[in-house]
């Protein structure tokens, strides 16, 4: 498995060859800076390019636009990024519209070598690597304009319900209410979700899959 790394630390570029070459790899290229980085990996067509984030000519996030770079370019490379930090941002971008052959580390929380080593494999092959800590991140973030943050608490309660598959008695008898009651919060989750009455589909249906898909 070819490998090229970008990586603008001398002593912490070494220190990843030789984990890898001990764990079997074959690392072609290094590079110091970004741009560097995108003309080995185009040069060499590596199974995975290990990236910082943090990388010269600007030292800010010139590596992460690299691996984007590279990303869109040549799809068939894996891209593994280093972080210091938990941003959540750079994962986002990375991941785009697919997460395969992606990977988004913190390079403090890489103290076990052989999960490292199984990390790039599992890059190299097409499926992705995240720290739970960026996962953590990513889930307890919030959608933008999400219809579902303008429910009331008791709306919420009777759209969990509705997602359980309780019907309209069910809903009223677990939440201690009139049937018109929960009619009344029905009618009023459907408005707020934008799931119109002349709808084709089931209208209950489609207001469970957006409580899901949230």
């Amino acid at each position: 498995m070819r490998i090229v790394i970008g990586e603008d630390q001398a002593l912490l570029r070494e220190g990843i060859v030789r984990l890898l070459e001990d764990a079997g790899f074959e690392v072609v290229a290094e590079a110091s800076d970004a741009r560097e980085l995108v003309r080995q990996v185009g040069e060499q067509r590596p199974d995975v390019a290990i990236v910082d984030v943090q990388m010269p000519p600007d030292n800010t996030d010139d590596g992460l636009r690299a691996a984007l770079a590279i990303r869109a370019a040549q799809p068939g490379v894996g891209v593994l990024v280093l972080s210091q930090f938990t941003e959540e941002r750079y994962a986002i971008d990375l991941i785009g519209e697919s997460a395969e052959g992606v990977g988004y580390l913190l390079k403090d929380r890489v103290t076990d070598f052989a999960g490292f080593a199984d990390a790039v494999r599992r890059v190299a092959a097409g499926g992705s690597v995240l720290d739970p800590a960026v996962v953590s991140s990513l889930l307890g973030r919030k959608r933008r304009d999400d219809p579902l943050d303008d429910l009331t608490p008791r709306e919420r309660e009777v759209l969990e319900l509705m997602a359980e598959g309780r019907s309209n008695k069910g809903i009223a008898q677990a939440l201690f209410v009139s049937a018109p009651a929960i009619e009344k919060h029905i009618t009023a989750i459907l408005a707020k979700l934008g799931i119109s009455a002349e709808s084709a589909d089931h209208r209950r249906v489609l207001a469970v899959l957006a409580f899901l898909r949230r």
